[in-house]
C-alpha cells in the first residue's frame, strides 16, 4: 500500500509517498481500506511543530525528537473493512465504517488497522465517505469540550470563537443540538455559513466587532483560536460561566487556574477518541443535527498542497484527502 511519511519536522519537503507492506489485523482488530481521510490542524501542528507556546519540548519528547516517531500522520478516516482478525464480532469484510486512530495516527495511507472496540463505527448511510471522514476530528473535540468540560445546558448562551473551522463548525452545530443560544465568531465572509449551521448571532472579528466587549454576556465560551487576553475572556462570562480553552499556550493554561471569580472557571485538555463518542457523532449525523463542512478535497499524491491549505488558517471546515484512484 502507499503511505505518506513525515521524515522530519518542518516544511512539506519532508513528506514522502512510499510503498509499505499492507498491515495485517491481529486479534480484535480490523483493517480498513481508506476511501477518505483528512489533513487536520492537528496534523499540521505536529508535522510543522507549530504548537502552542510552551509545548515545543513536550511535543518533541512525546512524539519524537527530530521528527514524528510514528511517521505516518493522520487520524480521521472513512472506508471499507477489508479484513478482520480473530475474535472480531462487530464488523465484517465489506462493512462501511468511519472513525479516528487518535494518537496512533497512521491514516495518511491507503489502509489502516484499528481495534474493533476503538473509535470506529458503521458509517451512516446518509454520509458519503468524504463527509464521514470530515467529522471525527472536529466533532470529537467539540462534543467532549461542550458536554464534559463545559457541561453546556439548554438555553445557555454559548460563544464559539473560530466558528468556521473543522472544530468550530462542529461546536456550532452540537451547541445548537444541545439547546444553547449560539453566537459564532468568525470572518464576515463566513457569516452565512455559520448561520446556516445554527448560530443565532454572528460577530465578525474582521469588521471591528469585539465578542468580549460586553461583560457577563456568555455562559460558555468555546475558544478554538486563543488570541484574546485571558482577563477579557473571563470578564465576558456570566457568573459560574465556563471558558473552554480548546487552543492555548502553557502560560495561559497556568494563568487560567487563578483567573476565576464569581464561580467562573477555565477548562482545557485534549480530546480522547472513543467508540461511544463515535456512536454519538454517527447518531447526530443520522438525525440531521450534524453535517460535514468540507473546505476542499485533495488526492493522496497532493498532500503537500492539502497541508498548505490548512496552514493558511482560512479553511472552512475540513480538508479532505482522497485516494488517487477514486
Amino acid at each position: 500500500m502507499r503511505a505518506v511519511i513525515c521524515r522530519a519536522y518542518g516544511g512539506t519537503e519532508h513528506l514522502e509517498i512510499v510503498e509499505r507492506e499492507l498491515p495485517r489485523p491481529g486479534p480484535g482488530e480490523i483493517r480498513v481500506g481508506l476511501c477518505a481521510g483528512t489533513v487536520s490542524a492537528a496534523d499540521w501542528r505536529i508535522r510543522s511543530l507549530t504548537v502552542p507556546p510552551g509545548y515545543g519540548l513536550a511535543v518533541r519528547a512525546a512524539m519524537g525528537w527530530g521528527g514524528p516517531r510514528q511517521p505516518v500522520l493522520g487520524t480521521a478516516f472513512s472506508g471499507v473493512v477489508e479484513a478482520v482478525g480473530a475474535d472480531v464480532t462487530r464488523f465484517g469484510p465489506g462493512d462501511e465504517v468511519f472513525g479516528s486512530t487518535g494518537m496512533n495516527m497512521g491514516a495518511h495511507a491507503e489502509a489502516v488497522v484499528v481495534k474493533e472496540d476503538g473509535a470506529v463505527v458503521h458509517k451512516p448511510h446518509v454520509l458519503m465517505h468524504s463527509q464521514a471522514a470530515a467529522l471525527p476530528f472536529g466533532a470529537t473535540t467539540a462534543l467532549q469540550f461542550l458536554r464534559d468540560r463545559g457541561r453546556l445546558r439548554a438555553k445557555e448562551r454559548l460563544c464559539v470563537v473560530g466558528a468556521s473551522g473543522a472544530v468550530g463548525t462542529a461546536a456550532v452545530q452540537i451547541g445548537r443540538a444541545m439547546g444553547a443560544h449560539v453566537t459564532a465568531v468568525c470572518s464576515a465572509a463566513n457569516a452565512d455559513l455559520v448561520r446556516d449551521l445554527g448560530a443565532r448571532e454572528v460577530i465578525a472579528y474582521d469588521e471591528g466587532e469585539d465578542p468580549f466587549e460586553e461583560e457577563n454576556r456568555f455562559d460558555v465560551i468555546f475558544d478554538a483560536v486563543g488570541q484574546a487576553p485571558l482577563k477579557r475572556r473571563m470578564r465576558a462570562l456570566r457568573r459560574r460561566g465556563r471558558l473552554l480553552l480548546v487552543y492555548a499556550g502553557l502560560g495561559t493554561q497556568i494563568a487560567a487556574r487563578f483567573a476565576g471569580r464569581g464561580g467562573r472557571r477555565a477548562r482545557d485538555g485534549i480530546a480522547q477518541e472513543s467508540h461511544a463518542d463515535m456512536e454519538e457523532i454517527a447518531r447526530l449525523a443520522e438525525a440531521g443535527d450534524l453535517r460535514a463542512v468540507i473546505d476542499s478535497r485533495y488526492r493522496l499524491s497532493e498532500i503537500a498542497a492539502a497541508y498548505d491549505r490548512v496552514a493558511t488558517g482560512r479553511k472552512r471546515g475540513a480538508v479532505v484527502l482522497l485516494p488517487d484512484d477514486v
